[in-house]
């Protein structure tokens, strides 16, 4: 059974920094790339970042860039994200997910598996 699990949300000041982390098991994932995902309350879901299988290369939102950074370690189906210079209005649900390939890692439909989500949330 595959499962894909988010943890290290959590309550943070504007300006801070946070690190999250996502589990996947139940399959081999070597050909997955995998991508964080964020839902504010009251918003649509947004690409946030992601790590291809194809190059190993991290790929970013431009508004997250320079801020966030995305890593995985391939050996353990571990998908990392760690959040520095955190805003307000970034408060929401972190969500992570696993695709088949490389094609349409910005996409949130096209994903195949999904963890419950983290939350985040950034106030004072």
């Amino acid at each position: 059974q595959v499962q894909v699990a988010e943890s290290g949300g959590g309550l943070v000041q504007p300006g801070g920094s946070l690190r999250l982390s996502c589990a996947a098991s139940g399959r081999t994932f070597s050909s997955f790339s995998m991508g964080w995902f964020r839902q504010a309350p009251g918003k649509g879901g947004e690409f946030v970042a992601a790590v291809l299988w194809t190059d190993e290369n991290s790929y970013y939102a431009d508004s997250v860039n320079g801020r966030f950074t995305v890593s995985r370690d391939f050996g353990k189906n571990i998908l990392y994200l760690q959040l520095n210079n955190l805003k307000p209005e970034e408060t929401a649900v972190h969500y992570c997910g696993a695709v088949r390939g490389s094609n349409g890692y910005r996409a949130a439909n096209g994903y195949d598996y999904w963890g419950q989500g983290t939350q985040v949330n950034v106030s004072s």
